[in-house]
């Protein structure tokens, strides 16, 4: 093996994705992870903490994207402007490429424990950056919570549609959709 090869972290992920829909998430180690990729185990964790990370390393790039959109945020913007703002800041992340594996991942998670609580903490971390984000703009406990958790909902509302679809679609109007959804399903609450 090469001590250097370009673009490890996207082999691995590919290789990881590769394996996953073959024999199931939990038949496949890391190290085939690697030998597929034809890298090294070490550079597997130097990569990735853990085989489900594979599938969930993302996330803090999401969270990061959802909290400058709403640092950058116009100063009179309402905390929903300001949700609406931070989900559709993501759609670039979205593209074909990610596109490819989104189905098999989706199916992944929803066929691991294991995966699915993974998923259910991610959610949980991506509402919360929405809400402390929104917290260090001044508004309130109780309204950023909530609109961290409707924003965490609309955008994994959106990415489950968007990895759905047979053909590549831009995930910003997946996103916009999911966003009108969760707000008349507030508004309706009164």
């Amino acid at each position: 093996m090469a001590r250097w090869q370009p673009d490890a972290q996207s082999r691995l992920e590919n290789a990881a994705l590769e394996l996953f829909a073959e024999r199931g998430f939990e038949a496949v180690s890391a190290a085939e992870i690697a030998a597929r990729a034809g890298l090294s185990k070490a550079t597997f964790f130097r990569h990735f903490p853990d085989k489900p990370e594979v599938l969930f390393w993302g996330r803090d790039l999401l969270a990061d994207t959802f909290r400058q959109a709403i640092a950058d945020g116009a100063p009179d913007a309402s905390p929903l402007e300001l949700v609406r703002a931070a989900v559709l800041a993501v759609a670039p992340v979205f593209d074909a490429d990610r596109h490819h594996h989104a189905a098999t991942r989706q199916r992944l998670i929803a066929s691991s424990p294991t995966l699915h609580e993974r998923a259910v903490l991610k959610r949980a971390a991506l509402a919360q950056a929405i809400t402390d984000a929104l917290q260090a703009r001044g508004v309130t406990g109780g309204t950023a919570e909530l609109a961290g958790l409707g924003g965490a909902a609309a955008f994994d509302a959106a990415y489950e549609r968007w990895a759905a679809s047979r053909t590549y679609r831009g995930f910003a109007a997946f996103a916009r959709r999911e966003l009108d959804r969760t707000v008349h399903a507030a508004a309706s609450l009164s």
